[in-house]
Protein backbone atom coordinates (compact mmCIF):
# COMPACT_ATOMS: atom_id res chain seq x y z
CA UNK A 1 0.00 0.00 0.00
CA UNK A 2 1.68 3.32 -1.28
CA UNK A 3 1.04 6.61 -2.67
CA UNK A 4 1.24 5.71 -6.26
CA UNK A 5 1.36 1.39 -6.63
CA UNK A 6 4.45 -0.56 -7.66
CA UNK A 7 4.52 0.08 -10.77
CA UNK A 8 3.88 2.81 -13.57
CA UNK A 9 5.94 6.33 -13.98
CA UNK A 10 4.96 7.45 -10.00
CA UNK A 11 6.03 4.41 -8.22
CA UNK A 12 8.96 5.68 -6.72
CA UNK A 13 7.82 9.18 -5.67
CA UNK A 14 6.65 10.03 -1.91
CA UNK A 15 2.54 9.76 -1.71
CA UNK A 16 0.22 11.00 0.72
CA UNK A 17 -3.45 11.33 0.88
CA UNK A 18 -3.25 15.34 0.19
CA UNK A 19 -1.50 14.60 -3.13
CA UNK A 20 -4.35 12.10 -4.48
CA UNK A 21 -6.77 13.84 -2.83
CA UNK A 22 -5.78 16.58 -5.37
CA UNK A 23 -4.79 14.55 -8.13
CA UNK A 24 -8.01 12.54 -7.65
CA UNK A 25 -10.37 15.22 -9.12
CA UNK A 26 -11.97 15.10 -5.73
CA UNK A 27 -10.27 18.97 -5.41
CA UNK A 28 -10.95 20.76 -8.37
CA UNK A 29 -14.75 19.57 -7.38
CA UNK A 30 -14.81 20.81 -3.96
CA UNK A 31 -15.40 24.58 -3.37
CA UNK A 32 -16.99 27.56 -4.38
CA UNK A 33 -17.51 27.83 -8.09
CA UNK A 34 -15.50 31.14 -7.80
CA UNK A 35 -12.97 29.97 -5.46
CA UNK A 36 -9.90 27.40 -5.44
CA UNK A 37 -9.82 24.34 -5.51
CA UNK A 38 -10.25 22.62 -2.09
CA UNK A 39 -9.00 20.21 -0.39
CA UNK A 40 -10.47 18.18 2.83
CA UNK A 41 -9.45 18.91 6.51
CA UNK A 42 -9.00 15.52 7.55
CA UNK A 43 -7.15 12.27 6.04
CA UNK A 44 -10.24 11.80 3.32
CA UNK A 45 -7.93 9.62 0.62
CA UNK A 46 -6.14 7.95 3.78
CA UNK A 47 -9.28 6.71 5.31
CA UNK A 48 -10.77 5.61 1.83
CA UNK A 49 -7.57 3.78 1.20
CA UNK A 50 -7.80 1.92 4.51
CA UNK A 51 -11.35 0.59 3.79
CA UNK A 52 -10.85 -0.59 0.25
CA UNK A 53 -7.68 -2.60 1.45
CA UNK A 54 -9.66 -4.62 4.33
CA UNK A 55 -11.73 -5.30 0.94
CA UNK A 56 -8.83 -6.36 -0.75
CA UNK A 57 -7.43 -8.22 1.93
CA UNK A 58 -10.30 -10.01 2.53
CA UNK A 59 -10.98 -10.83 -1.11
CA UNK A 60 -7.16 -12.35 -1.44
CA UNK A 61 -8.28 -14.44 2.13
CA UNK A 62 -11.21 -16.22 0.02
CA UNK A 63 -8.78 -16.66 -2.87
CA UNK A 64 -6.47 -18.79 -0.70
CA UNK A 65 -9.59 -20.44 1.11
CA UNK A 66 -10.24 -21.74 -2.04
CA UNK A 67 -7.32 -22.36 -3.84
CA UNK A 68 -4.58 -22.37 -0.90
CA UNK A 69 -2.41 -19.73 -2.88
CA UNK A 70 -1.38 -16.69 -1.45
CA UNK A 71 -1.54 -13.54 -3.87
CA UNK A 72 0.28 -9.83 -3.50
CA UNK A 73 -1.83 -6.91 -3.06
CA UNK A 74 -1.06 -3.18 -4.90
CA UNK A 75 -3.12 -0.62 -3.72
CA UNK A 76 -2.00 2.91 -4.22
CA UNK A 77 -3.89 5.87 -2.39
CA UNK A 78 -4.90 7.75 -5.36
CA UNK A 79 -6.83 4.84 -6.49
CA UNK A 80 -9.91 4.39 -4.55
CA UNK A 81 -10.58 7.77 -4.04
CA UNK A 82 -10.48 8.94 -7.82
CA UNK A 83 -13.36 5.88 -7.64
CA UNK A 84 -15.57 7.88 -4.55
CA UNK A 85 -15.52 11.04 -6.53
CA UNK A 86 -17.42 9.58 -9.58
CA UNK A 87 -17.31 9.15 -13.42
CA UNK A 88 -15.85 12.37 -14.40
CA UNK A 89 -13.33 10.77 -16.62
CA UNK A 90 -16.20 8.68 -18.56
CA UNK A 91 -18.35 11.85 -18.96
CA UNK A 92 -14.82 13.73 -20.39
CA UNK A 93 -14.05 10.95 -22.77
CA UNK A 94 -17.68 10.97 -23.99
CA UNK A 95 -18.85 14.18 -24.19
CA UNK A 96 -15.33 16.29 -23.37
CA UNK A 97 -17.09 18.54 -20.74
CA UNK A 98 -14.91 18.77 -17.21
CA UNK A 99 -17.27 19.38 -14.16
CA UNK A 100 -16.86 22.50 -12.54
CA UNK A 101 -17.26 23.37 -9.09
CA UNK A 102 -20.75 24.41 -7.42
CA UNK A 103 -20.10 24.96 -4.00
CA UNK A 104 -22.80 22.81 -1.99
CA UNK A 105 -25.29 22.83 -4.59
CA UNK A 106 -25.54 19.79 -6.43
CA UNK A 107 -26.11 19.41 -10.45
CA UNK A 108 -28.63 16.45 -10.48
CA UNK A 109 -31.00 17.36 -8.16
CA UNK A 110 -32.51 20.28 -6.45
CA UNK A 111 -32.72 22.15 -3.19
CA UNK A 112 -29.98 20.23 -2.20
CA UNK A 113 -27.62 22.61 0.20
CA UNK A 114 -26.58 24.28 3.66
CA UNK A 115 -28.91 26.70 4.92
CA UNK A 116 -28.69 29.42 7.66
CA UNK A 117 -31.35 28.93 10.35
CA UNK A 118 -32.46 32.31 12.49
CA UNK A 119 -29.99 31.65 15.21
CA UNK A 120 -27.14 31.44 13.33
CA UNK A 121 -26.64 27.58 12.98
CA UNK A 122 -26.69 25.39 9.81
CA UNK A 123 -28.67 22.36 8.55
CA UNK A 124 -28.54 20.52 5.39
CA UNK A 125 -31.37 19.16 2.86
CA UNK A 126 -31.42 16.72 0.23
CA UNK A 127 -34.29 16.23 -2.72
CA UNK A 128 -32.87 13.27 -3.79
CA UNK A 129 -36.58 11.42 -4.15
CA UNK A 130 -39.16 13.13 -6.11
CA UNK A 131 -41.78 12.97 -3.56
CA UNK A 132 -38.86 14.69 -0.54
CA UNK A 133 -38.69 17.37 -3.31
CA UNK A 134 -42.33 17.71 -3.31
CA UNK A 135 -42.82 17.63 0.79
CA UNK A 136 -40.10 20.07 0.76
CA UNK A 137 -41.83 22.63 -1.45
CA UNK A 138 -45.11 22.38 0.20
CA UNK A 139 -43.23 22.58 3.83
CA UNK A 140 -42.24 25.78 2.89
CA UNK A 141 -45.33 27.64 0.96
CA UNK A 142 -44.36 26.81 -2.43
CA UNK A 143 -46.88 24.43 -3.76
CA UNK A 144 -47.16 25.71 -7.08
CA UNK A 145 -43.55 24.95 -8.24
CA UNK A 146 -44.63 21.32 -8.38
CA UNK A 147 -46.47 21.95 -11.30
CA UNK A 148 -44.10 23.39 -13.11
CA UNK A 149 -42.95 20.62 -16.16
CA UNK A 150 -39.23 21.35 -14.95
CA UNK A 151 -39.72 19.90 -11.45
CA UNK A 152 -40.65 16.32 -12.60
CA UNK A 153 -37.20 15.53 -12.83
CA UNK A 154 -33.71 15.94 -10.64
CA UNK A 155 -31.91 17.36 -13.53
CA UNK A 156 -35.19 20.10 -14.24
CA UNK A 157 -35.42 21.54 -10.76
CA UNK A 158 -31.44 21.82 -10.71
CA UNK A 159 -31.64 24.29 -13.62
CA UNK A 160 -33.72 26.15 -11.58
CA UNK A 161 -31.57 25.98 -8.33
CA UNK A 162 -31.62 29.66 -7.52
CA UNK A 163 -35.22 29.44 -7.47
CA UNK A 164 -35.86 27.01 -5.23
CA UNK A 165 -33.06 28.05 -3.26
CA UNK A 166 -34.98 31.63 -2.52
CA UNK A 167 -37.48 29.78 -1.36
CA UNK A 168 -36.08 27.29 0.77
CA UNK A 169 -33.61 29.24 2.23
CA UNK A 170 -35.65 32.56 3.03
CA UNK A 171 -38.05 30.08 4.60
CA UNK A 172 -35.17 28.43 7.00
CA UNK A 173 -33.53 31.67 7.46
CA UNK A 174 -37.05 32.88 9.24
CA UNK A 175 -36.93 29.69 11.77
CA UNK A 176 -34.18 28.50 14.40
CA UNK A 177 -32.33 24.89 13.76
CA UNK A 178 -35.11 22.98 16.10
CA UNK A 179 -37.87 24.52 14.62
CA UNK A 180 -36.75 23.74 11.34
CA UNK A 181 -35.31 20.16 11.93
CA UNK A 182 -39.07 19.42 13.37
CA UNK A 183 -40.69 21.22 10.74
CA UNK A 184 -38.79 18.84 8.11
CA UNK A 185 -38.70 15.88 10.47
CA UNK A 186 -42.55 15.57 10.73
CA UNK A 187 -43.08 16.64 6.98
CA UNK A 188 -41.42 13.66 6.24
CA UNK A 189 -38.38 15.52 4.43
CA UNK A 190 -34.76 14.95 4.79
CA UNK A 191 -33.19 17.24 6.98
CA UNK A 192 -29.57 16.63 9.28
CA UNK A 193 -27.89 19.29 11.44
CA UNK A 194 -24.69 20.57 10.40
CA UNK A 195 -22.51 19.10 13.33
CA UNK A 196 -19.33 19.98 14.39
CA UNK A 197 -16.98 17.84 16.93
CA UNK A 198 -19.40 19.11 20.26
CA UNK A 199 -22.29 18.30 18.41
CA UNK A 200 -21.66 15.29 17.34
CA UNK A 201 -20.33 13.91 21.45
CA UNK A 202 -23.63 15.46 22.39
CA UNK A 203 -26.05 13.54 19.67
CA UNK A 204 -28.31 11.14 21.12
CA UNK A 205 -28.77 8.94 18.25
CA UNK A 206 -25.00 8.70 18.24
CA UNK A 207 -24.84 7.81 21.88
CA UNK A 208 -27.32 5.19 21.86
CA UNK A 209 -25.96 3.72 18.83
CA UNK A 210 -22.65 3.53 20.36
CA UNK A 211 -20.59 5.29 16.93
CA UNK A 212 -18.49 6.58 20.22
CA UNK A 213 -17.89 4.80 23.14
CA UNK A 214 -15.88 5.64 26.21
CA UNK A 215 -12.74 3.24 26.41
CA UNK A 216 -11.08 3.35 29.78
CA UNK A 217 -7.07 4.26 29.36
CA UNK A 218 -4.36 4.08 32.03
CA UNK A 219 -3.49 7.69 31.15
CA UNK A 220 -6.48 9.68 30.58
CA UNK A 221 -9.18 8.08 32.44
CA UNK A 222 -12.19 7.56 30.12
CA UNK A 223 -11.34 8.27 26.69
CA UNK A 224 -14.46 8.83 24.01
CA UNK A 225 -13.38 7.61 20.34
CA UNK A 226 -14.99 5.97 17.35
CA UNK A 227 -16.35 2.61 17.99
CA UNK A 228 -16.09 -0.45 15.09
CA UNK A 229 -17.65 1.12 12.33
CA UNK A 230 -20.47 -1.49 11.68
CA UNK A 231 -22.83 -3.84 13.97
CA UNK A 232 -22.08 -7.95 13.34
CA UNK A 233 -24.36 -9.99 15.08
CA UNK A 234 -22.07 -13.11 15.81
CA UNK A 235 -18.86 -10.86 15.73
CA UNK A 236 -19.37 -7.57 17.09
CA UNK A 237 -16.19 -6.68 17.37
CA UNK A 238 -14.85 -4.36 20.78
CA UNK A 239 -12.02 -2.15 21.35
CA UNK A 240 -10.05 -3.90 23.83
CA UNK A 241 -7.69 -0.48 24.50
CA UNK A 242 -7.01 2.76 23.69
CA UNK A 243 -3.74 2.38 21.83
CA UNK A 244 -0.67 1.18 23.82
CA UNK A 245 2.93 3.06 24.67
CA UNK A 246 5.51 2.44 22.06
CA UNK A 247 7.20 -1.27 22.56
CA UNK A 248 4.65 -2.20 24.41
CA UNK A 249 3.47 -5.53 22.47
CA UNK A 250 7.34 -5.53 21.03
CA UNK A 251 8.72 -8.74 23.31
CA UNK A 252 5.34 -10.45 22.16
CA UNK A 253 5.44 -9.96 18.53
CA UNK A 254 9.13 -11.36 18.10
CA UNK A 255 8.38 -14.10 20.05
CA UNK A 256 5.84 -15.13 18.27
CA UNK A 257 7.94 -14.77 15.08
CA UNK A 258 10.70 -17.16 16.86
CA UNK A 259 13.23 -14.05 18.31
CA UNK A 260 14.20 -15.49 21.93
CA UNK A 261 14.80 -13.02 24.77
CA UNK A 262 18.77 -12.97 24.37
CA UNK A 263 18.18 -11.72 20.49
CA UNK A 264 15.39 -9.22 21.37
CA UNK A 265 17.23 -7.42 24.15
CA UNK A 266 20.56 -7.29 21.09
CA UNK A 267 17.88 -5.82 18.92
CA UNK A 268 16.36 -3.15 21.68
CA UNK A 269 20.38 -2.66 22.30
CA UNK A 270 20.84 -2.31 18.59
CA UNK A 271 17.89 0.37 18.07
CA UNK A 272 16.50 -1.30 16.13
CA UNK A 273 13.30 -2.01 17.76
CA UNK A 274 11.75 -0.15 20.77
Amino acid sequence: LTGFGQGGPYSSRAGFGTLAEAMSGFAAATGEADGPPTLPAFGLADSICGIAASSAVLMALRHRDRTGEGQVVDLSILEPIMAAVGPGPTVYQQTGEIAQRHGNRSTNNAPRNTYRTSDDRWVAISTSAQRIAERVMELVGHPEVIAEPWFATGGGRAEHVDLLDEHVGSWIAARDRETVLAAFTEAGAAIAPVYDSRDLTEDPHVRETGMLLEVDDPDLGPLLQHNVMWRMSATPGRIRFTGRALGHDTDAVLGELGYDAEAITRLKEEEAVR
